[in-house]
């Protein structure tokens, strides 16, 4: 192989070893919300929280992916396997084209997820001052945390006043509302998101474009397989 093969061959293994790690991550924080006891809670709500449940299972289902192309292409990789380069080619190119598209949908219903999310929030609130349950105390301490606001009041604040996060007076008087803090935090964020899925799926693209450099220098005549006696 000449050098500008070598050298993808090399971009490849760090690739798809960077790109397991994230795969195991995705599995692992999928299965800690389906799981863990401090985001059960989301799941023993009397809510309709279909749109969760099929979100954690797209998040273990795309990381397990992401696992099983990474070893694919590493195993053509390392090998110099010309078949394992070309399902690990036909693999990247489904998950680039997932990924800018993930990437515009998320930033053009940046809108409708807020408020789907803050009336997700909304509702929760209404119940736990109805039943002061565990479960929806979990969740809302969770919400809180994640987006440093603290009930429906702000900082006047007094229903659940004891799930909003720890601070002095003078932290605590600056809560925001958090329905409003939710749909803020989702509209600015909107174009970050974009960035990162097109980022993404440009590293993804050269790893596309690497891999087929590599499979083209192993289909030319003047590689061939060491013999072995």
């Amino acid at each position: 192989m000449d050098g500008c093969a070598q050298l993808c061959k090399c971009f490849l293994i760090l690739f798809n070893i960077l790109f397991a790690l994230v795969g195991l991550a995705l599995v692992s924080l999928g299965m800690w919300l389906r799981f863990g006891a401090d985001t059960r809670g989301f799941f023993d709500i009397d809510l309709k929280t279909a749109q969760f449940t099929i979100g954690v299972a797209v998040l273990v289902v795309t990381g397990a992916l992401m696992l099983l192309v990474a070893i694919i292409g590493d195993c053509g990789a390392c090998n110099h396997s010309k078949s394992a380069l070309g399902v690990f080619s036909g693999l990247l190119s489904i998950l680039i084209m997932i990924e800018i598209s993930a990437g515009v949908m998320a930033f053009m219903m940046s809108g409708k997820v807020s408020e789907e999310v803050a009336n997700f929030y909304a509702t929760i609130y209404a119940q736990y001052l109805n039943t002061r349950s565990p479960g929806q105390a979990m969740t809302l301490k969770l919400f809180h945390n994640a987006f440093g606001c603290c009930g429906i009041g702000g900082p006047i604040e007094v229903f659940v006043r004891d799930t909003c996060p720890e601070g002095n007076i003078f932290q605590q008087l600056t809560f925001p509302s958090c329905p409003s803090e939710i749909q803020d935090m989702f509209k600015s964020s909107a174009p970050m998101v974009l960035g990162g899925f097109l980022g993404t799926a440009g590293i993804m693209l050269v790893a596309l474009v690497c891999s087929s450099i590599l499979y083209k220098s192993l289909s030319s005549p003047e590689y061939s397989t060491p013999s072995y006696y």
